[in-house]
C-alpha cells in the first residue's frame, strides 16, 4: 500500500526504483501492508533492496534476445559514453504478423528504427519506452520527492504526460545525460492486432508533445557551448519529433476540406512531396516490406486522422485545464478490442465529402483537385474495409449507441482508512486514507486477526523506534 496507486506506466516504474538502495519494514496493518522505511542495520527490516548499477525496463509486450543485457552494458563501458543516460535498440515488430492492421501498424513503426539511428547520431535522439538499459545515477539526476502526496511520492520519471519516456528524455538532456542507439535489433514489441486496440495505442501517443515542446527553449538555451549548427540540427529534429503530428493532422485535414484554388494545388505541390514518398518506399524495401505498401500506409494514416486529432485535442485540454489526462493502456486481449464509434464514422465521412468533392471539381476541369480527393477516397474506404470490416464496423457503432443509451451504473470504490487506534505510528507515516490498491474495501477495513491489537500497538512503536 506504500506503492504509488496512480494508474500509469511512469509512477508503475517510479515505485519500484524508489524502492532500490532502500531497506524497510513490511508492516501489517488495518488496511492491508505496508513499507515503513529504516536503517539497513535496524534487525527489524525484512526488505532489503540493492541499488543497482543499471535498470531494464520492459514493456509487457517486449521480448529480448538473450544477449540484450550484455551488448547494451558494452555499449556504457566504452571510452566516450560516461555520460549515455539510456541505451536502447531499435524499435521492432515481430515479423511474419498474422493480420493486415498489425503488418502495416508494424511497419509504421519499423520505419523509426531509420530515424532514431539518424537521430541518435545527429544528438537528437529520443528514449522510446518499449525496452531500454537505464543508468541508475542517470536516474538519480532525476529523482524528486513530492511532499504533497501522502505517503511521499518519489518520481524519477515524470508522469505529467502519458508519454513519459519523451519527456523524460527532455530531462535527461538538461542534466547533461543523452540517449545512445545500438544499431541492431535486439528486441521485439507486439503491435495491435486490431484496429480498436490501435486507436487506444495511437492516441496515447499523440497526446502531450505540444506540452512537452516548451522544453526545447532551455535545451537550446543550455547548448550554447555546442556550435550553432549542431544546436539548430538538434532543435528541429526534437521539435518534429514532438509536434509533427499535431501539425501533419492538421496539415493534412486543411488539404481535405478547403477548396483550394486550382493554381494554388497544382502538379509542383505533388512534385514536392515525391521524394519524401520514394524515400519511404525505399525504407519498407529495406525493412523486407513491399514498396507499394506506401500507398497502404498512407490509407491508415488517413484511416488514423480522427485518432491523432483527438490526441492533439486532449494534449491542448491539459495545457488549458493542468488535469492530467488518463493513461490508457493498450488492450492485451485474445479477441477483438470494440473501436469507439467516432473513429469509425469519421473515416466514413472523409470518404463522402471526398467523393463530393472530386465530383464537384470534375466539371470544373479541376483535375489535380478532382485526383486528389478521388484518391483519398478510396484510399479511406478501402482503408476501412480492409482494417475495420463492414460487420465489425457496424457491430461497434451499434453497441456505443447501445451504450450511450443504456449507460451502467458506476459503482463508488471506497478507500481504504487506517485504524488510528492500532495503527497510529503509521497513521502518522501515511496519514489516515491509504492509496486504493487491489484487494477489496471489506479485507481492508478488517484488522488482521493473527494480529492483537496489544501486539499490533507493540510493533508500531518499535517501528516508531
Amino acid at each position: 500500500l506504500s506503492l504509488s496507486s496512480a494508474a500509469n506506466k511512469a509512477m508503475n516504474l517510479n515505485s519500484y526504483m524508489g524502492l532500490m538502495g532502500g531497506s524497510f519494514i513490511d508492516e501489517r496493518t488495518s488496511a492491508g501492508r505496508i513499507l515503513i522505511p529504516c536503517h539497513p542495520d535496524d534487525p527489524e527490516a525484512t526488505l532489503h533492496v540493492p541499488n543497482p548499477e543499471f535498470v531494464l525496463n520492459l514493456d509487457a509486450d517486449s521480448v529480448l534476445l538473450p544477449e540484450y543485457c550484455l551488448r547494451l552494458v558494452h555499449l556504457f563501458d566504452q571510452p566516450g559514453n560516461e555520460r549515455v543516460g539510456v541505451a536502447q535498440t531499435p524499435y521492432s515488430s515481430f515479423p511474419g504478423a498474422p493480420t493486415r492492421v498489425e503488418r502495416l501498424a508494424g511497419a509504421t513503426t519499423d520505419l523509426q528504427q531509420v530515424v532514431h539511428q539518424g537521430m541518435a547520431e545527429l544528438g537528437a535522439a529520443f528514449w522510446v519506452g518499449a525496452n531500454a538499459v537505464l543508468r541508475k545515477t542517470a536516474l538519480d539526476d532525476l529523482r524528486q520527492i513530492d511532499l504533497t502526496e501522502s505517503p511521499a511520492t518519489v518520481r524519477f520519471i515524470s508522469d505529467r504526460t502519458v508519454i513519459e519516456d519523451t519527456e523524460s528524455t527532455l530531462d535527461l538532456a538538461l542534466a547533461g545525460w543523452r540517449v545512445e542507439s545500438y544499431p541492431e535489433r535486439l528486441a521485439y514489441s507486439a503491435t495491435p492486432p486490431d484496429f480498436g486496440s490501435l486507436t487506444i495505442q495511437r492516441q496515447r501517443w499523440a497526446n502531450g508533445g505540444l506540452l512537452i515542446a516548451p522544453k526545447l527553449g532551455a535545451l537550446w538555451r543550455q547548448g550554447r557551448g555546442s556550435s550553432r549548427r549542431r544546436r539548430v540540427v538538434e532543435f528541429v529534429l526534437r521539435l518534429n519529433y514532438l509536434a509533427s503530428i499535431a501539425w501533419a493532422s492538421a496539415g493534412l485535414l486543411l488539404l481535405l476540406t478547403y477548396p483550394f484554388s486550382s493554381w494554388l494545388l497544382s502538379w509542383w505541390v505533388v512534385a514536392m512531396a515525391a521524394p519524401y514518398f520514394v524515400v519511404m518506399a525505399s525504407d519498407l524495401k529495406q525493412l523486407d516490406y513491399k514498396r507499394t505498401d506506401i500507398v497502404r500506409i498512407y490509407g491508415l494514416n488517413l484511416l488514423l486522422l480522427p485518432v491523432n486529432a483527438s490526441g492533439v485535442v486532449r494534449s491542448l485540454v491539459q495545457g488549458a485545464t493542468g488535469s492530467k489526462v488518463p493513461f490508457a493502456r493498450t488492450p492485451k486481449v485474445r479477441n477483438r478490442s470494440r473501436a469507439s464509434a467516432t473513429f469509425i464514422l469519421l473515416p466514413l465521412c472523409i470518404v463522402v465529402y471526398s467523393t463530393w468533392a472530386a465530383a464537384r471539381d470534375i466539371p470544373d476541369e479541376r483535375w489535380v483537385n478532382a485526383g486528389f480527393a478521388a484518391l483519398n477516397a478510396l484510399l479511406t474506404l478501402g482503408a476501412m474495409l480492409a482494417m475495420i470490416g463492414v460487420r465489425h464496423g457496424v457491430a461497434d457503432v451499434v453497441a456505443a449507441a447501445n451504450n450511450w443509451i443504456r449507460r451502467p451504473e458506476r459503482t463508488a470504490t471506497s478507500t481504504p482508512r487506517l485504524d488510528p487506534l492500532t495503527d497510529w505510528a503509521s497513521v502518522l507515516y501515511h496519514g489516515t486514507t491509504v492509496p486504493q490498491r487491489g484487494a477489496s474495501s471489506d479485507d481492508r477495513r478488517r484488522p488482521d486477526p493473527a494480529i492483537s491489537p496489544g501486539a499490533a500497538a507493540l510493533s508500531t512503536q518499535e517501528a516508531v523506534r
